[in-house]
């Protein structure tokens, strides 16, 4: 038998029916479910320095286990000194298992990890069913070791669903273990 992570035996066994509920509705198709999670980290400082963007790919890599991609710029700025094509950050897109298995880590083992943690802000979605989370420092993942950080610095994390509206997106991820603070 193949392996299944955690949250989407969950995701199938349990969010389905309780999502089915609370929305009423009538087919298993209609329940919004995560399509993807996109992890991104902007590289200011790689303007002058070509390894920073090295560090970050391999951060992300470690954090995600699947290869990061440098990301370029699409245009020039002068007041930057910015030229285009050159690198400046990173990204990963996960999905299906892998994205499972890095929401299971970062749910269980990264965000209790976060000074002062009281859960996430709800404010973070964009109208149609996405969220987006900032996470001020990498060194909250365990993948990360602290001895070898050359430079602390944040990243950003979106969550992208099939739900229509940011209410159905809250439930969703609610429903799969997200700690949203209070109102």
């Amino acid at each position: 038998m193949a392996y299944i992570p955690r949250l989407k035996q969950e995701y199938k066994s349990r969010v389905i029916t309780a999502l089915k509920e609370e929305f009423g509705y009538k087919n298993v198709m209609q329940v919004p479910k995560l399509e993807k999670i996109v992890i991104s980290r902007g590289v200011g400082a790689a303007v002058s320095d070509k390894k920073l963007v090295d560090y970050a790919v391999d951060e992300l890599t470690k954090i995600t286990g699947q290869k990061a991609l440098a990301t370029i710029s699409k245009k020039d700025v002068a007041s930057f000194k910015l030229r285009k094509g050159m690198p400046i950050g990173a990204k990963v897109t996960l999905r299906g298992e892998r994205m499972y298995e890095f929401l299971d880590r970062l749910i269980t083992s990264a965000l209790p990890r976060v000074r002062d943690f009281s859960g996430i802000k709800a404010n973070g979605f964009d109208g149609r069913g996405n969220y987006n989370l900032g996470v001020t420092e990498q060194i909250i993942f365990p993948e990360i070791d602290i001895d070898k950080v050359n430079k602390i610095a944040g990243m950003d994390i979106t969550f992208v669903t099939t739900a229509k509206t940011d209410k159905e997106a809250k439930s969703l991820l609610a429903e799969l273990g997200l700690p949203f603070k209070k109102n």
